[in-house]
């Protein structure tokens, strides 16, 4: 098997160009359309009235776009099925984040998220530091989804790496300048839609040219992909039940409950039950998506299962995130649809990436330059503050692409590595606020520096010293060069094959290092909280009544509601802070009552049976 030779034709960057001056098209429409972008209530909230359907959808793609769709599919490639029970993390985490956040942020209709945690903790400290993390979150994650389509259309096109950053961080910036958060929310719905029918398109094409989706099927498990349940207890085991489930669980709870750009959408809607539903769609959202694109990467590995030459073994591409475009060229080239794909690919990355400098833009300006520019400027004028730091971040995210390149492994562990170690401590924080009311400003300031701090050192680490993660075997029998550096070994399928599973050393620093990425949400949020409460003691905790009931999670009103009411009663009394001694006395008084009533009923069908 040899390189394919296809190329980007006219049609297809007609097709591209298109694309892109559509997404710019759609900032220049409400650049005219109502208000005109010139509040900045409209500019970053669109005035509170989006639908629940765009709102849901800009959500899911703000979280789930080229970043997903190239790692997802690498991931699948390269190490099996077993990445799918994420899925199941995910989904849970919008049950979550559905019951738990949606109802303690939306009543106050706040514009920043971190201004709870000023109200909550009675602190501009605490909502600065969450500000500050938020900053260092978004930037990173700008850079790595504006890498992923770039290192893609190179591979595919030629096209350089270093313009297509600049042309996503351009487009971007332009349209969501223009255009503000109703900009961005139109646009993620409308490319959304063609990136699920890209992919369709992609999963048919192949399962036909493979035989069916049973012949994908055997021929992954014919060469040990079929792997979905280890229940490996080790932390340091890249991809486990636990990490998978457990850990997306708690990260996917803090990426839709508390991060802002989660938050501005579902509270830019009319109605707390509208915003209930905008995210819990989310779930069906990603269950889809995500079913298409693992599909997607056993599809592709079973193509070339059958061809005999994996494309990295035979180093006709760079990297992993390069084989959904690398097989596009060669199963899809149709007039126009390599171009349509690659456009899909930087349309969902167009919505990431304006979504993430809507959300910073709002933090930056609520947290940071509101207090001393309110009554300094007029209305207008803070528009086009607001608009200027749209420019600034969107240049910080282009630096960042930058530096993304160096990275290596798939883009997928990448964004969730450095974007979970600061999701950890943001979820921490705001956990810390909700359920613990004796927790003080001090104890969530140290602890989210900390929380930051320690998840963020070990992915680092994991980069510097561990290095890319292993891969499972791939053919190459077939492959026209056979310049291969990794051990062969024979499975069952094929007589030829390459891997580069090697032993890691996980004792001493680089045991804590080997720590699966998926582990660092969750370490963050534990963090936090433990410090948090340590140094809330040491300082002094808040004493009963302290914290105002409606900036508390009612946790056992929301998660033990089935239980019988005289439990729950007595349960849920621990939730209030108005003279709690008494309301407690009140239940267990009522559970006393109702269990003496229960004895006569007992007693009176005795005596009926006697």
């Amino acid at each position: 098997m040899a390189a394919t030779n296809r190329s980007f034709g006219s049609a297809d960057y007609a097709v591209f160009v298109i694309s892109l001056v559509m997404s710019a098209g759609i900032g220049i429409f409400y650049a005219f359309k109502g208000g005109r972008q010139k509040t900045t209530g409209e500019f970053l909230m669109g005035n509170r009235d989006l639908q629940i359907l765009p709102a849901s959808v800009s959500i899911l793609v703000s979280f789930l776009s080229a970043i997903t769709i190239l790692g997802t599919a690498a991931e699948m490639y390269t190490n099996g099925t077993e990445y799918f029970l994420y899925v199941f993390g995910m989904v849970f985490g919008i049950i979550l984040a559905t019951v738990l956040y949606i109802p303690l942020f939306y009543p106050h209709g706040f514009t920043s998220s971190f201004e709870y945690l000023e109200k909550r903790f009675k602190s501009r400290a605490a909502k600065l530091t969450g500000t500050a993390i938020t900053i260092f979150q978004q930037i990173i994650y700008m850079g790595i989804a504006s890498y992923a389509p770039s290192t893609a259309l190179e591979a595919v096109t030629g096209f350089p790496v270093w313009a297509a950053i600049v042309v996503v961080g351009a487009v971007s910036s332009f349209y969501t300048v223009l255009g503000g958060l109703k900009a961005v929310v139109w646009t993620d719905l409308f490319q959304s839609l063609v990136i699920v029918s890209g992919l369709l398109a992609v999963v048919i094409q192949g399962t036909m040219l493979v035989g069916g989706v049973g012949e994908v099927w055997r021929i992954n498990n014919a060469w040990g992909r079929i792997n979905f349940f280890d229940f490996d207890p080790s932390p340091t085991t890249r991809h486990t039940f636990w990490s998978l489930v457990v850990g997306g669980t708690i990260a996917w709870t803090g990426t839709y409950g508390v991060n802002q750009a989660s938050i501005q959408r579902f509270c830019a809607v009319p109605t707390l039950k509208k915003a209930r539903i905008s995210l819990m769609l989310n779930a069906a959202g990603v269950l889809i998506l995500l079913t298409i694109l693992c599909l997607a990467g056993i599809t592709i590995f079973a193509y070339y299962a059958i061809r005999g030459c994996d494309p990295l073994s035979a180093k006709y591409i760079g990297n992993s995130n390069q084989l959904l475009p690398y097989f596009v060229m060669e199963v899809l080239d149709y007039p126009g649809v390599p171009g349509l794909f690659i456009a899909c690919l930087f349309s969902g990355t167009l919505s990431t990436v304006s979504s993430c400098l809507s959300a910073v833009t709002a933090v930056v300006w609520e947290d940071m330059l509101k207090p001393f520019l309110e009554d300094r400027l007029s209305e207008g004028h803070k528009t086009i503050v607001t608009k200027i730091l749209v420019l600034v971040f969107g240049a910080a995210g282009t630096a960042m692409a930058f530096m993304a390149k160096n990275l290596g492994g798939t883009v997928l562990q990448a964004a969730l590595s450095f974007a979970g170690a600061a999701t950890g401590p943001l979820m921490g924080m705001f956990a810390l606020g909700a359920f613990f009311p004796w927790a003080n400003w001090i104890g969530a300031v140290v602890g989210g520096i900390c929380g930051l701090a320690f998840p963020l050192w070990l992915g680092i680490g994991a980069y510097s010293v561990v290095g890319s993660p292993p891969v499972l075997a791939f053919p190459t029998s077939n492959c026209s060069e056979s310049n291969f550096t990794t051990t062969t070994i024979t499975p069952s399928y094929s007589t030829n094959v390459t891997t580069s599973v090697t032993d890691v050393n996980t004792s001493g620093l680089t045991g804590l290092y080997s720590i699966s990425y998926l582990w660092y949400t969750p370490i963050g949020t534990a963090t936090v909280i433990t410090v948090g409460l340590l140094v809330s003691v040491l300082s002094g905790m808040n004493r009963v009544g302290d914290v105002d009931t409606k900036y508390m999670v009612p946790f056992f009103d929301r998660l033990i509601c089935c239980l019988p009411t005289s439990i729950s009663r007595v349960l849920r009394c621990n939730q209030e802070f108005d003279s709690p001694e008494v309301l407690c006395a009140q239940a267990k008084e009522l559970q006393s009552a109702e269990q003496n009533i229960q004895h006569k009923v007992t007693d009176h069908k005795s005596d009926t049976r006697l």
